[in-house]
């Protein structure tokens, strides 16, 4: 996770960072912090081990490490330095690249940068034996007028590409892809669309409004009983922006405050344990949610002293707890 100290809106490449008049939003840094500490303190609960990035005043979007890139391997056996397949993102968070990469390394991966427009985690999700591959069209970002008030729109695009299919798939080649084109741009990553949760990930929330019509047909096809619809509130709070995990056994969804009690009703069904979490601050200012906030870096070893002494010191270093005195 990445310290939200300097979290602001910079950029503002999504349409949740800018009001109707395209001006960009004031982060109330206080209630994200709060709101950041809830979600680390939610994971640090439920046995997950959390590092942080330090805060950094040119890149604000810090805050986000879903983006950061994509770990092919989530076991560590042995514990040594595994690929990761770094990001190559967007303009205005391209500076957040050098800071992955250092981190990543000092805790033990091999970054690697990837050659296409690919925005890690947010577009690449495992679900049952595959994985979902979500693009759009790439766009300068900018004004355009229009006819109305006011007489201007913003255009945002999307932010993978599809050419970065045949790299993707040759890091999984175990699994298949399934490639699903994003039509809303405000479902810009497929993260906010699409969250996969419960016994080998095989249920699956969806908003379908959010895909283009063939790609809604062929999850519809893949899935079958094990995808859940998303209702345009829910989807809305991004109920999809969730962070699936198990906690001594039991399959839990991490999900943000305000989603429908019908839905936690459809979670619970399926065996899994919703658990909601307010993170409002970093969806309303920034286009972001549970998700987003988390980079998911698989299992990691507990026994120190197989990792090299750099490596398992700097871990210490900036865990979570070591950093804020937990026990």
């Amino acid at each position: 996770m990445g310290d939200p100290a300097h979290f602001s809106v910079r950029g503002g490449a999504n349409p949740h960072t800018r009001n109707r008049l395209g001006l960009r939003k004031r982060v109330s840094r206080a209630e994200a912090i709060a709101q950041w500490h809830a979600l680390a303190g939610a994971l640090v609960s439920l046995d997950v081990r959390v590092f942080v990035i330090p805060p950094s005043d040119a890149c604000p979007g810090l805050v986000y490490p879903a983006n950061a890139g994509f770990l092919p391997d989530p076991g560590e056996t042995p514990p040594t330095a595994r690929f990761y397949l770094l990001s190559n993102l967007i303009e205005t968070r391209a500076g957040e690249t050098p800071v992955y990469r250092d981190f990543l390394s000092r805790l033990g991966f091999a970054p690697v940068q990837s050659r296409y427009r690919f925005e890690g985690e947010a577009d690449f999700i495992p679900a049952g034996d595959v994985f979902l591959f979500t693009c759009g069209p790439l766009e300068r970002q900018r004004f355009v007028p229009r006819f109305g008030l006011p007489p201007w729109r913003r255009v945002y695009g999307f932010r993978s590409e599809p050419r970065a299919e045949a790299e993707l798939a040759a890091l999984v080649p175990a699994r298949k892809l399934l490639r699903l084109e994003l039509v809303d741009e405000r479902y810009y990553h497929g993260d906010t669309v699409l969250a996969s949760f419960g016994p080998g990930r095989k249920h699956l929330l969806a908003y379908l409004p959010g895909l283009s019509p063939a790609s809604r047909d062929l999850l519809e096809k893949y899935c079958g009983d094990h995808l859940i619809p998303l209702s345009d509130d829910d989807a809305a709070l991004y109920a999809a922006n969730s962070f699936a995990l198990r906690f001594r056994g039991k399959h839990c969804l991490l999900m943000p405050v305000g989603v429908s009690e019908a839905l936690l009703a459809r979670v619970r069904e399926t065996g899994v344990e919703p658990i909601t979490v307010d993170v409002g601050e970093f969806l309303k200012k920034g286009g972001g949610s549970v998700k987003c906030m988390i980079g998911d870096l698989g299992e990691l070893t507990t026994e120190e002293h197989l990792l090299p002494p750099e490596v398992a010191a700097f871990r210490k270093e900036r865990d979570y707890r070591t950093l804020y005195g937990i026990s």
